[in-house]
């Protein structure tokens, strides 16, 4: 018996109307798609039917900006934040410029993810890769605390994440974090991580293209015996100083102080406010003393 019936009714009346709209579809695909007909956005194309073919892009050294292996576009990403150990918990201090090459993508990221109540992570390099692994590691850091019924460690929390990021080395990942929390036993704890697996302890770390900026009035102002108020005066400092040489760096400054409690936000500030008021003030007081 022929069923065929049931798979294709119209053919057993001499018509198909699912053949005539798909010729009617790619007849119209073709059509839009000839240059400088129907200028709609959604169907511009190339002027080129080879994107690959376009030319490469170089700076004025001849430095090449795509890739030898592949032929995407690099684009530079920038970056400053900061995080250092003192006597009352662990400072972190951020910027908030998202940027993509010379164009500024955003200016009000928020650099800092939350990871648990004591415990947060750092934004440099990628602001996709370091978002997702970094809520990724909350998860797990969550799903530990249920299983062992206590708060992970900050070294062992690093620990993870470096090893996740590890497996996916060579693969484009652009990571550079800072994890910084509080243990329950052996206090506040400060760890460098980065997407080739790197995992650092330390005492003060600086991450992104204005770290440099920032070492040089850290290296000049840390101490281990800095109280809250110096700390987060130094962790702003140091920001608005890599912000005022870096390009890549800007926005605001967000300073959290980490203690035994948990994390805390300590500080919100736009760079020009205090580059126009309070510094300025200071360097006029200097230069009127001097």
């Amino acid at each position: 018996m022929d069923l065929s019936f049931f798979t294709d009714p119209h053919s057993h009346f001499g018509t198909n109307p699912r053949k005539e709209i798909e010729k009617r579809d790619i007849q119209f695909l073709k059509e839009v798609a000839k240059p400088n007909v129907n200028n709609f956005p959604l169907f511009k194309t190339p002027s080129n039917a080879k994107p690959s073919a376009l030319p490469k892009l170089t700076d004025k050294g001849g430095h090449r900006y795509v890739s030898e292996v592949s032929d995407k576009i690099k684009f530079s990403h920038g970056t400053t934040t900061l995080a250092f150990l003192f006597k009352g918990g662990v400072l972190v201090a951020v910027d908030s410029r998202a940027s993509m090459g010379s164009y500024i993508g955003s200016g009000t990221v928020k650099k800092v993810i939350p990871v648990s109540k004591y415990l947060i992570g750092t934004m440099a390099g990628g602001a996709a890769d370091c978002s997702f692994w970094e809520r990724n590691l909350a998860m797990q850091c969550r799903l530990h605390e249920l299983r062992e019924g206590k708060r992970i460690s900050v070294a062992a929390a690093s620990k993870l994440l470096g090893n996740v990021v590890f497996q996916y080395r060579g693969y484009g990942l652009s990571m550079g974090t800072m994890m910084a929390g509080w243990d329950e036993k052996k206090g506040p704890g400060l760890f460098y991580v980065d997407s080739d697996g790197t995992r650092l302890k330390g005492n003060l770390f600086s991450v992104g293209s204005g770290a440099t900026y920032a070492y040089g009035v850290l290296d000049s102002g840390y101490s281990y015996d800095l109280d809250e108020k110096q700390a987060i005066e130094l962790g702003k400092r140091a920001i608005y100083h890599a912000t005022h040489r870096d390009a890549y760096s800007g926005g605001t400054i967000n300073v959290f102080v980490i203690r035994e409690t948990g994390w805390e936000q300590m500080y919100k500030g736009d760079m020009n406010e205090l580059h126009y008021g309070q510094y300025m003030d200071e360097a006029a007081a200097e230069a009127k003393a001097s």
